[in-house]
């Protein structure tokens, strides 16, 4: 416990040295730019206060001209004369305005049958009336008016000035001048010569700071316009311009009380309590370095704690936390800056205290979070990785996925944009009573359709939902209106279309039970045939009573039927692998014709034994094929051995192979002997046989192994039924 104690304080001592002079370092940048200035004068404040005082000394000094010579310079030109006349308004627009403002006036004074209000008010109409007509008449009588205006002006100029002038008596405490015009030669200074030349007044004995004006950089003063009349513009007077030589000096010992004086004396003491503490600081915020690197004081096993529930934080939000932290710290060091240039008082101390304590909580948190960053960084899952997590990565792909179908996107989007401004209109609205007209028109044409169109779109998809909720639930109903072209009318197609394909898997569904069933009683029946005959006739051998010659039959019907059932599962295994597509095909290039008549050579003895004609229609020349020879020889093999069994006794067999474009087409027709009926597809289900009687031998799986196969030599095989007319057709890509 000592010892975790111990570690503790030791990080707090170092926590303490590493803010101090992190502080130093905030001063250096933010006050770096006064402090590291040689003095107060080569600031810019300073600089400040001194352009202001010249321009006081201008303006009241060297520049300047009093009232009464001011309104003996003025001028009328015949553009304001001009002006005047027509700033209303022309001559009738004016008298009509003039009208109109005591047309009520009369009428009410009238019909109060108050006459002698009524005679006032029409004569200081009249008046108005008469004055605004000689302005069009007599243009000295607008001079003097434009005159008067810009006497008032005047006044009102140097009234101002006189209001401002204790601001100028104010900086003279600090500043000492001394002008001389360069083409009057007169003098203009606030200083006491008393016999003294200019430099022993101006010297560094008496003075902190001395700025000249001589020759090239002598003062120069121009012109002052005043403002007059409701524009606010025009020349009124031309002060006197010049150029002056001289000083302008800051005293070092005002003789009233100067604020800059006093600042200036500020500065120097703030000047050296900012170097000795920026000072202090950098070796403090060096020795803390040192120690963190050397000894990484950092509390031991407080990263490992908080690293796996940091980790679940999205990493944009990580990051903007720190950069929060460490601009709160900035500010919080900032402020702690601004208390070492104050007197110490208690209250100033505990001011400190607080800056201080509150600017180690958050260097501390900006510590851990920067540390807790970098272990993310480098043991996390990539920067991808974290960047997919994060809030704006996932607000991006949701605004995305909001433009996904784009259409309904900037619906959305405009939709929002009309109902924001019609809230956002009403108060302007309300406000300006002149605007509501225009706002009810855009409300009639542009708000009130679109809230129809929200409206609309909400109930399509409202049924819509209740609609899919009913397919979900298996209530397969008539199919969805689909209205117009929008989004929603695409989607209640796309549920329609979907609801025809749920009814027509239900459909395969129920007949893929009856095939099932089917196929286990096929399976059933066919295995057991065999078997039954196989374990009687083993029970028959058993009986020792039983002659040579039994025996020897028994034992054929035993062979013959174990052959049958082998062939029956092993064409039951072949189906089976066929249809897992598990098949390996050995490709090769073979003669499709050559094939086939090897197929038929191995039922040479039994078609002359039957009383069946084959009709073989063959091309001269070879056709090939890269194919599986086997394989494709046993789908020949099962369409002439299904043709022995079930075709029509004394009939003709017609087979025939020919190529069409890329392809060979092998064709195998006959009658058949059992009715077969008009449902094709059922032939290529597995245990279905021609004999429904099930008297003929035969698994009943050959067609469907037979058209896996050409399935996955990716050809076809095809049905047709005519009747009694059996018709296979076999498609088969050649080779070049």
């Amino acid at each position: 416990m000592d010892t975790k104690w111990k570690s503790r304080l030791l990080f707090a001592g170092w926590l303490l040295l590493f803010v101090i002079g992190l502080s130093s370092v905030v001063a250096a940048v933010h006050d770096g730019r006064t402090y590291f200035k040689r003095d107060y004068f080569h600031t810019m404040e300073f600089d400040d206060h001194l352009n202001q005082f010249i321009s006081y000394l201008n303006t009241y000094e060297l520049g300047n001209m009093s009232k009464e010579e001011a309104k003996k310079a003025i001028t009328v030109t015949a553009e304001e004369i001009e002006e005047h006349r027509y700033r209303y308004g022309s001559l009738p627009e004016q008298i009509a305005n003039i009208k109109s403002q005591y047309e009520t006036a009369i009428q009410e004074a009238n019909a109060a049958d108050n006459k002698e209000a009524a005679q006032i008010l029409i004569k200081e109409r009249d008046k108005k009336i008469a004055d605004i007509t000689k302005n069009f008449q007599d243009e000295e009588y607008v001079r003097q008016k434009v005159r008067v205006e810009k006497e008032q002006a005047i006044d009102d100029y140097y009234q101002s000035l006189e209001e401002e002038r204790s601001n100028f008596e104010d900086y003279q405490a600090f500043f000492k001048y001394y002008f001389k015009d360069t083409s009057t030669g007169k003098v203009y200074t606030n200083v006491n010569m008393a016999g003294s030349s200019v430099k022993e007044i101006f010297n560094q004995k008496n003075m902190l700071f001395i700025q000249k004006y001589e020759a090239a950089n002598a003062l120069r003063t121009g012109e002052q316009t005043i403002g007059y009349g409701e524009s606010g513009e025009g020349i009124l007077l031309k002060a006197r311009g010049g150029k002056f030589e001289g000083r302008i000096g800051a005293v070092s010992r005002p003789t009233a009380a100067s604020p800059l004086y006093n600042d200036y004396k500020m500065f120097q003491q703030n000047q050296k309590v900012f170097i000795i503490y920026v000072a202090s600081g950098f070796i403090l915020l060096l020795i803390s370095l040192y120690i963190g690197k050397r000894f990484f004081i950092f509390p031991s096993g407080l990263i490992e704690k908080i690293q796996p529930l940091y980790n679940r934080v999205p990493l944009d939000v990580s990051i903007a936390a720190a950069l929060v932290t460490w601009l709160l710290t900035i500010v919080s060091l900032q402020w702690s800056n601004v208390l070492i240039y104050y007197e110490y008082t208690y209250t100033l101390i505990q001011n400190v205290i607080s800056h201080l304590l509150a600017s180690l909580c958050l260097t501390f948190l900006s510590l851990l979070q920067g540390k807790l960053l970098v272990k993310r960084w480098k043991a996390g899952e990539g920067i991808r990785e974290e960047w997919r997590q994060s809030v704006i990565a996932k607000l991006g792909r949701l605004l995305a996925n909001a433009f996904l179908v784009r259409s309904i996107g900037i619906q959305l989007f405009l939709l929002l944009a009309v109902f924001f401004f019609t809230g956002f209109g009403v108060p302007i609205a309300v406000s300006h009573l002149d605007l509501l007209a225009i706002y009810g028109v855009l409300f009639l044409f542009i708000s009130l359709p679109a809230l129809i169109l929200l409206f609309r779109g909400m109930a399509y998809l409202n049924l819509i939902i209740q609609h899919t909720g009913r397919l979900a639930a298996g209530h397969l109903e008539a199919d969805l209106p689909v209205r117009g072209r929008s989004v929603f009318a695409k989607m209640a197609e796309h549920i329609n279309v979907l609801k025809k394909d749920v009814k027509a898997s239900q459909r395969e569904q129920a007949k893929s039970e009856r095939l099932k069933t089917e196929l286990i009683t096929n399976v059933s029946h066919d295995l057991r045939t065999p078997l039954t005959s196989i374990i009687s006739y083993t029970e028959l051998l058993k009986n020792e009573t039983i002659s040579a010659e039994e025996r020897i039959a028994y034992t054929e019907i035993i062979d013959r039927k174990s052959k049958r059932l082998k062939g029956l599962i092993d064409d039951l295994f072949e189906a089976s692998k066929m249809a897992s597509g598990n098949a390996e095909l050995v490709k090769e290039k073979v003669d499709l014709v050559q094939l086939l008549q090897q197929a038929l050579g191995e039922y040479d003895e039994a078609i002359g034994e039957s009383s069946l004609q084959f009709r073989v229609t063959n091309p001269d020349e070879p056709v090939f094929a890269m194919v599986d020879g086997q394989k494709i020889w046993r789908v020949f093999d099962n369409l002439i051995g299904n043709i022995l069994k079930y075709s029509l006794e004394n009939t003709r067999v017609y087979i025939s192979i020919k190529t069409m474009s890329d392809q060979a087409i092998i064709t195998f027709k006959n009658v058949t002997k059992y009715e077969l009926g008009d449902n094709v597809d059922e032939m290529f289900e597995r245990f279905k046989r021609g004999d429904r009687s099930r008297h003929t031998e035969g698994s009943g799986l050959g067609l469907a192994i037979a058209k896996s196969i050409i399935d996955l030599h990716e050809g076809t095989l095809d049905i047709e039924v005519d009747g009694d007319l059996f018709k296979v057709t076999v498609a088969l890509h050649v080779s070049s």
